[in-house]
């Protein structure tokens, strides 16, 4: 009698329990992680160990659903540049195995439905790629020929009823006008659940940008399909209207059969200039913007053949403005991640040719510095300049240079080192950066995840004399530990 009436209780307690969890799952209260995202987070030293190689694919639990999982329908579809952004664009996207051709169609955008008629149709050039997940297609269609500043829809599909919806693009002036473009730090880790705020974010405050830039390690494991499903997924559709230009990061490297190299994910998913040294195609590479030219180092790898080829780019440059992003930062903002060797192959070059501004990642603080010269560095290290603050609206005095910025987009947070060239810094705090080029003027704004303004300067080119650098950051504290202001 007494075992029956115990089962009957612990039947009872069950019912109670499950009932429960049904409660706190509709209430909210309670879910599973979300598409693969662990709100853990790795301490650093197991953050920064390099990626596992490509596995066999994992089988699927019968009946489980596949997050991110490819279809016969496009998807993750994305905008590049592999020649002029004035007269072309590249379009990307990816299928499953059994799509085994690509078409895109173009057409001048029309204020009505009409516009289809004047479509164009262009064959895709589609490749079969072994993901951790299986075998799926990506396509690449490039569209050329087309006429400077004008808006374009583009659809792209298997030629037959499997299409995506039109979007939209605008392409670049013919030559230099007023331009603003979004520049992105690491995103990283938890990119659907905690990067695609900040993503988002920058979108709703620069919807008109002219492309969207992303300073190396776009996620954690760069040869895990679902991070980059969650990359794209964070996108959205903005990924569809507005181009982007990426340079990769140490963990877009992984363990391959031959050693470490390049996720073999890379190439297949963005497509950009094949014009930089050999080895490194679609890594190294330049785009100019009206009157900006935009270069893309790969600080992973051969540094010293990227030296020899990024002198003649700069020799060569016709532009007014140059930009360069890498991943790994010629001046370190987190202890023990200094980059000397880069500061001696490198930043030489970059005095030489002036140029303006470095856009960079991996230190996952935010640190931007004064003009910056490689006469400020001695023995390797950054020279002591007494630290000061500069008061808004003023220049600072110097004979010139870089200024250098690391930033993060992602919840990934590292200590800062502060130094004394760091005109600005931040701790946990994600980021986005508006950067808008206009004639002589480039005016930069960095803007936390809740859209607030926390930094801002002015550079104004001054032809046959230095950059002429005017502090506008806010008045508001710098968020740092030490000061308790970067909960």
């Amino acid at each position: 009698m007494i075992i029956r009436l115990h089962a009957r209780l612990q039947f009872v307690a069950c019912l109670l329990a499950a009932a429960t969890w049904m409660w706190l799952g509709a209430a909210g209260l309670w879910a599973h992680p979300q598409h693969g995202d662990s709100e853990a987070q790795p301490s650093q030293k197991a953050r920064e160990k390099p990626a596992p190689a490509p596995s066999s694919p994992t089988p699927p639990v019968p009946g489980a659903p596949q997050p991110f999982a490819a279809s016969e329908l496009p998807d993750r579809i994305v905008l590049t540049w592999t020649g002029d952004p004035a007269r072309s664009i590249a379009v990307i996207w990816r299928t499953a195995a059994s799509v085994g051709e690509g078409w895109g169609q173009i057409a001048p955008a029309g204020d009505g439905p009409t516009f289809t008629r004047h479509a164009r149709q262009v064959k895709a050039q589609t490749v079969r790629v072994q993901t951790d997940r299986g075998v799926v297609c990506y396509h690449t269609v490039r569209f050329e020929g087309l006429e400077p500043g004008t808006k374009y829809a583009y659809r792209v599909g298997d030629g037959a009823e499997r299409w995506s919806e039109w979007n939209q693009f605008r392409t670049a002036a013919a030559g230099a006008e007023p331009f603003t473009f979004v520049y992105f730090g690491d995103a990283q880790n938890l990119l659907r659940s905690m990067w695609s705020r900040v993503v988002r974010e920058a979108f709703a405050d620069a919807p008109r940008a002219a492309f969207f830039l992303h300073a190396g390690d776009l996620v954690n494991r760069g040869n895990r399909d679902v991070e980059w499903g969650q990359w794209f997924y964070a996108g959205g559709f903005a990924m569809r209207m507005i181009p982007t230009v990426a340079t990769p990061g140490n963990h877009e490297y992984v363990r391959l059969p031959g050693g470490r190299g390049l996720t073999p994910l890379w190439r297949p998913q963005f497509a950009f200039p094949e014009h930089g040294p050999p080895g490194l195609e679609e890594t190294v590479y330049y785009i100019d913007y009206q009157g900006v030219r935009i270069i893309s180092l790969n600080s992973n790898e051969k540094h010293r053949e990227q030296a020899a080829w990024l002198e003649k780019v700069l020799a060569e440059n016709p532009n007014r403005w140059t930009i360069i992003t890498y991943h790994h930062p010629m001046y370190s903002a987190s202890r023990g991640r200094d980059n000397p060797h880069l500061r001696r192959l490198w930043q030489g070059i970059f005095d030489r040719y002036g140029v303006d501004l470095v856009l960079q990642g991996h230190d996952h603080t935010y640190a931007r510095s004064r003009l910056m010269t490689a006469a400020d560095t001695l023995a390797g290290k950054p020279s002591p300049e007494p630290e000061r603050n500069v008061p808004t609206g003023t220049a600072a005095r110097s004979p010139g240079g870089t200024v250098y910025v690391v930033s993060v987009s992602g919840p990934k947070m590292y200590r800062l080192a502060h130094r004394p060239y760091m005109r600005r810094a931040a701790e946990n705090t994600q980021l986005y950066q508006i950067i808008t080029v206009d004639g002589f003027h480039l005016r930069y704004e960095a803007r936390t995840a809740a859209g607030r303004l926390y930094d801002a300067f002015l550079l104004q080119k001054r032809p046959g004399r230095p950059n002429h650098l005017v502090e506008l950051v806010p008045e508001v504290p710098q968020r740092l530990r030490r000061l308790g202001t970067a909960d």
